[in-house]
């Protein structure tokens, strides 16, 4: 098997950091301000015997990059081309970090959505609904408040499903409606 990489994307403070670091082990520092993280951080995961990269971008709000962490993240998703995106989302901002997932849609890359802060989302008193979320948008959905390690079993999952080829697939997707 050869390895992959996955990559976390996301607007700024959505929790990609932690949610990186959940999934690595590592400790990278976390910041709640503009321009923290530049770079690519790098960690790595073994799920279901598959060695994955994992590495987390810097925050988007758009594609279309404007600033310096906008164009490192688009360059490595649109060039780099991952083998799965894990686009993290504020549960309780949800309509604004969607304008990235459908960008994100649009590129064809396999996609997972962890629904992040669904603790605040909740004290808020929102309420999601993950399943209509995930048909809409044909790409597993996961609940988490990863800042207190809920839903990450369920990211792993969600992602050695996605790995192994079961579940939603969006390339696949892609490819039947360009044959039509």
């Amino acid at each position: 098997m050869r390895d992959l990489t996955i990559a976390l994307a996301g607007n700024p403070n959505v929790g990609k950091s932690t949610v990186f670091n959940a999934l690595t082990g590592l400790h990278q520092h976390v910041g709640n301000w503009p321009g923290k993280t530049v770079e690519c951080k790098q960690g790595q995961l073994l799920l279901s015997q598959q060695r994955i990269t994992v590495v987390d971008l810097p925050g988007t709000y758009s594609l279309a990059a404007r600033s310096l962490e906008e164009q490192i993240a688009r360059d490595f998703i649109v060039r780099e081309r991952p083998d799965a995106v894990i686009n993290v989302l504020d549960a309780a901002n949800l309509e604004r970090n969607l304008y990235l997932t459908a960008q994100l849609l649009e590129t064809g890359a396999r996609l997972v959505l962890a629904l992040n802060m669904t603790d605040v989302a909740a004290a808020r008193g929102l309420s999601l609904n993950p399943r209509a979320l995930a048909a809409a948008l044909d790409a597993p959905v996961v609940l988490m408040a990863a800042s207190k390690g809920q839903g990450l079993a369920e990211l792993k999952a969600a992602l050695a499903d996605l790995v192994a080829g079961r579940g939603h697939n969006a390339p696949q997707r892609a490819r039947q409606e360009v044959s039509r």
